[in-house]
Parts: C-alpha cells; sequence; structure tokens
C-alpha cells in the first residue's frame, strides 16, 4: 500500500463512515467501508461492515468472498469455506469463489477438490494468475509433473514478476529433472525476494553439482 493512500485512509473511512449513518441500508457503503477497514488493518470493523453488508442483503457476493478472506487469514477455514460457498451459490460463476476454495482445500491437503476448483476458477477467468500459479503447486504434490510446468508458465506468462510463481516453476522443473532451468527460476524468486525454501535449493544444487 503505498504512503499516499494510507494518508488519505482516514479521510476515506471518514467519509464512508458518513455514508453509511446517512444510508444505513446502502449494501455499498458497507461494503466498501468493509474493504477499506481492510486496507487499514482495522479487522474487527471489516468483519461488522461486510457482515452488515450481508444482513442488508443476503445475495451479496462479493461482500461474502471478502469476508471469507478475512477469515481464511485468521486461519477459520470453516467459516471462509461456509462464506464463500454462500458465494457460489449467489453466483456460481464466480472465478474468485472458486480460486478462494481452491485454496481452502489446499489448506486442508485435500488436493484433488483444490485442484478441481483451481480448474473452475480459471474456467470462469483464465487470467488469474494466482489461480494458475497455486494449482501449480497442487500438481506437484500430485506428482502431475508435466501439468504443473504447463500450469506455472502459463501463470508466469499473466504475471512475469510473480517470485511464487517463479519458485513454483523450479520446483516443477525439478521434479521433471530439468535442473538447469530450475536454478534459473529459484534464482528469479529470490531476486524477487522469495524466502526459498533451503533444503530444496541445497538439493537442487547437489544435482546440478
Amino acid at each position: 500500500m503505498s504512503e499516499e493512500l494510507k494518508e488519505d485512509l482516514p479521510k476515506v473511512i471518514e467519509e464512508l463512515e458518513k455514508k453509511c449513518k446517512e444510508h444505513p441500508k446502502s449494501v455499498m457503503a458497507f461494503h466498501h467501508l468493509g474493504l477499506v477497514y481492510m486496507k487499514a488493518g482495522r479487522i474487527p470493523e471489516a468483519i461488522t461492515s461486510l457482515e452488515r453488508a450481508i444482513e442488508i442483503d443476503d445475495l451479496s457476493s462479493e461482500s461474502m468472498i471478502n469476508l471469507g478472506a478475512i477469515y481464511f487469514g485468521q486461519g477459520n477455514l470453516d467459516k471462509a469455506q461456509e462464506l464463500n460457498e454462500k458465494a457460489l451459490s449467489v453466483n456460481s460463476e464466480s472465478a474468485q469463489a472458486h480460486a478462494n476454495l481452491g485454496l481452502i482445500w489446499q489448506q486442508r491437503s485435500d488436493f484433488d477438490k483444490a485442484i478441481l476448483s483451481y480448474e473452475k476458477a480459471i474456467q470462469h477467468d483464465p487470467k488469474l494468475a494466482s489461480t494458475w500459479i497455486n494449482l501449480t503447486s497442487v500438481l506437484t504434490m500430485k506428482g502431475e509433473d508435466d501439468r504443473a510446468v504447463t500450469a506455472a508458465r502459463k501463470g508466469l506468462e499473466l504475471n512475469p514478476d510473480s517470485p511464487l510463481g517463479h519458485n513454483n516453476l523450479a520446483v516443477a522443473l525439478y521434479f521433471k529433472g530439468n535442473f538447469a532451468d530450475s536454478k534459473i527460476h529459484l534464482d528469479k524468486a529470490k531476486e524477487l525476494g522469495y524466502s526459498v525454501d533451503p533444503n530444496f535449493a541445497s538439493s537442487l544444487q547437489e544435482k546440478l553439482a
């Protein structure tokens, strides 16, 4: 978040809080206030605002998705799953809700369901770079190395400066036995600030020796 935006946040919050008081049944006002609270790190207030948006309109899928993201960040997978599934009951084509469920299933180590959710997200929005990159790691865990490399390359095509994308491609290439290219992408991940697994880096170095 830029310093300029941080400085503007108190003013934006003040204006939105005023708008919510003036329009207590405005879904968008409470939704936007919740998002700004999230940016400001005021999480309890963000939860309250997003819950209010959903209370006003129980079809507010975007509020459900953002509220689910908060709970996911807090480690409350059950609540995050509930909210994203509810969002999909409102809008079955929500790529973000499917992608979020992919993350939740991945956290639960249910890789088949994670892959299915990521694939549904990509079906509805093939330009979600982070979803391709997350799919890579799950495919690698499943031993589907060719698909993992393809997914990683697609993610990096969409976001060439993704540190996680370069790391995940490095890992996928390693398991395919392409150690030289794996090293190139691992170095790029480091350059972009990714904290690589030292054990993986050491194992790759041994393969190249």
